[in-house]
């Protein structure tokens, strides 16, 4: 099994480095959103009570607005990764590039949450193990553009060998959002920024990992 470790505390340093380094294009980001979402919800209480047969179609607006930002919060995180910078528009564009996707992306949730509740229904335990195991496959449809099974069959791969690692870095993220809501709120402007460049450092180090020792195998065959 290929050794994948990674350093949990150096993927939270690297979050809070592009974070402090972008700190004003974060900070811009997650004000926009919050009015995204606060405008959204404007719209979907106002359809209920005034046009209750258009709130169903509000709310699926509002969910597929909602998933397209995660897609797009998803690519500016590998973006910071790459490129050690943001910009508004990279951002905005990423969101249009995501729009194809957008499918895909449904199905692979829908599909990871299923596994994810067949695993707790067995006892709990798979339901963990499984939650981890699939866990990048948004990564894998919004970064490689892969349809949503085999999107999880490759965080599958990824993450074989690295679980506990995983786990640890999940609850180690969890901690650090909470330190943020400690702080009257106010420190999730940051704490979310540092959690989602963090997640897409470890996202890209698997990958890494798992696509270094193949591409060395295919060199050195006849």
């Amino acid at each position: 099994m290929i050794e994948k470790r990674f350093s949990k505390g150096e993927a939270i340093k690297f979050g809070w480095s592009m974070v402090k380094n972008n700190l004003i294009f974060f900070i811009g980001l997650f004000i926009a959103d919050g009015l995204i979402y606060q405008l959204l919800e404007f719209i979907s209480k106002s359809a209920k009570e005034n046009i209750p047969v258009l709130s169903f179609v509000s709310d699926i607006f509002t969910l597929v607005i909602q998933i397209v930002i995660q897609m797009g919060l998803i690519k500016i995180s590998l973006r910071i990764y790459d490129n050690l910078r943001g910009e508004f528009a990279d951002f905005f564009a990423d969101l249009l590039s995501c729009l194809p996707l957008f499918f895909k992306y449904l199905s692979g949730i829908i599909l990871y949450i299923l596994i994810v509740l067949c695993g707790m229904v067995l006892l709990i335990i798979p339901g963990i193990i499984w939650s981890v195991k699939f866990s990048f496959f948004g990564y894998f449809i919004v970064d490689k553009g892969l349809g949503p099974i085999e999107a999880l069959r490759r965080s599958s791969l990824i993450t074989n060998g690295a679980k506990e690692d995983l786990l640890l870095f999940w609850l180690l993220i969890s901690v650090v959002n909470f330190l943020g809501v400690l702080a009257f709120f106010i420190g999730l402007f940051v704490t979310i920024p540092i959690t989602v460049v963090a997640i897409g450092f470890v996202y890209r180090k698997l990958l890494n990992k798992t696509e270094s020792p193949q591409i060395t195998a295919l060199s050195i065959s006849p």
